[in-house]
């Protein structure tokens, strides 16, 4: 039995509650499924600046690059509004990409059965569907120089961001699109703006040339980002994988994720490249944020850092049984009628956190 290095940052708001949830799963696999866990925890967001006065800590990056793989929860704090820019809570996991050089994000749209009449789409619209997003984290217009804003010799102010790509960054991105869409249905949609910029211009010509020199048997298809957030939500069936840039990245896989009817259900993760001993850097977390809001009242859906961790057994333990078991334990659950608040419908039964947790691990004791 192999000892798998796990961080684990729960970060802020409902980040600890469901977090909880995931340690009985870990529980589970050590106890039945003999899968040893070394576990370290530290503090990431909000509750990083309460406690040391920065988002994120030195330390915590090294931490993060000495695991297997790392296990994020949510960050944000309303408390820290009034911050600069740089010490904002949401600091921590740009930091952690771009000091782990975790460049591609994968965000599953995935409509469970029992949830179609969850989503404002009409069942037969989204039923069975299963899309899978990668979006390039580390480049783009988030990342690029000149950036920042200046005052103008008239006096007024001017916001400057930069979308810049290279070829060697549109390369990796894409070839873990390609490599995932030969494990799925062997069709990827590389999305840009070709007809407007030139940063998408390049980016359609060097994933047409990758796909030509070592992707032909996959099926490649290039769309507009504006057609394809009409068609996400028009025919979401036609997409298999999608590749594209961090902004397009950002907003076509929010709307993705509506289309499965709640925020709180739906995993991610990003990846680095496969260093020389074999090992690849990996985040992995919930795409819901840290819900302030409801903090504290023991009423989140840890459905979606469950998932998130059964993303990070697939991806970076190679673990695919337990992954799968995992996947059918929430889909069981959900089958039987449970629902936490945030996707409920008349006639189901209503519970918290904990108790979707534990029916869960209940699940998983059948199997």
């Amino acid at each position: 039995m192999s000892t798998k290095k796990l961080l684990i940052l729960p970060g802020d708001g409902i980040g600890p509650e469901v977090m909880r949830e995931v340690a009985r799963v870990t529980a589970w696999l050590s106890r039945k499924r003999n899968i040893a866990f070394e576990i370290d925890e530290d503090l990431v967001g909000g509750a990083s600046l309460a406690e040391y006065g920065v988002p994120i800590r030195d330390e915590v990056v090294e931490k993060a690059r000495a695991a297997d793989a790392v296990l994020f929860g949510s960050v944000g704090d309303p408390a820290w509004s009034h911050v600069g820019f740089d010490k904002r809570p949401e600091v921590a996991i740009l930091k952690l990409r771009q000091e782990l050089g975790l460049f591609a994000n994968l965000r599953p749209a995935k409509v469970f059965d029992a949830l179609v009449d969850a989503s404002t789409l009409k069942s037969d619209v989204i039923k069975g569907l299963d899309i899978m997003i990668v979006r390039e984290t580390v480049g783009g217009i988030y990342f690029g120089e000149p950036r920042g804003i200046e005052t103008l010799p008239n006096g007024e102010k001017r916001g400057i961001n930069t979308e810049v790509y290279t070829t060697s960054e549109i390369e990796r991105v894409a070839r873990v699109a390609f490599d995932l869409a030969r494990k799925r249905n062997n069709s990827v949609c590389s999305v840009e703006k070709c007809n407007v910029m030139e940063s998408g211009l390049l980016w359609k010509e060097v994933v047409t040339d990758l796909h030509a020199r070592e992707y032909s048997d996959v099926k490649l298809s290039h769309m507009l980002a504006d057609n394809c957030a009409m068609q996400l939500v028009r025919n979401p069936a036609q997409f298999d994988v999608i590749v594209t840039g961090n902004l397009f990245g950002d907003l076509l896989s929010d709307l993705a994720s509506m289309l499965t009817g709640s925020l709180g259900m739906l995993p991610s993760a990003t990846l680095g490249a496969v260093q020389e001993d074999g090992r690849r850097p990996a985040l992995y977390e919930p795409i819901h944020g840290s819900a302030p809001d409801i903090a504290g009242q023991g009423i989140a859906n840890p459905i979606a850092q469950i998932l998130s961790f059964a993303m990070l057994l697939r991806y970076s333990f190679d673990l695919q049984a337990e992954a799968d078991m995992i996947e059918a334990a929430v889909a069981a659950v959900l089958a039987t009628g449970l629902r936490t608040a945030d996707i409920m419908s008349p006639g189901l039964a209503r519970v918290g956190t904990d108790v979707m947790g534990e029916a869960i691990v209940r699940e998983l004791d059948k199997m």
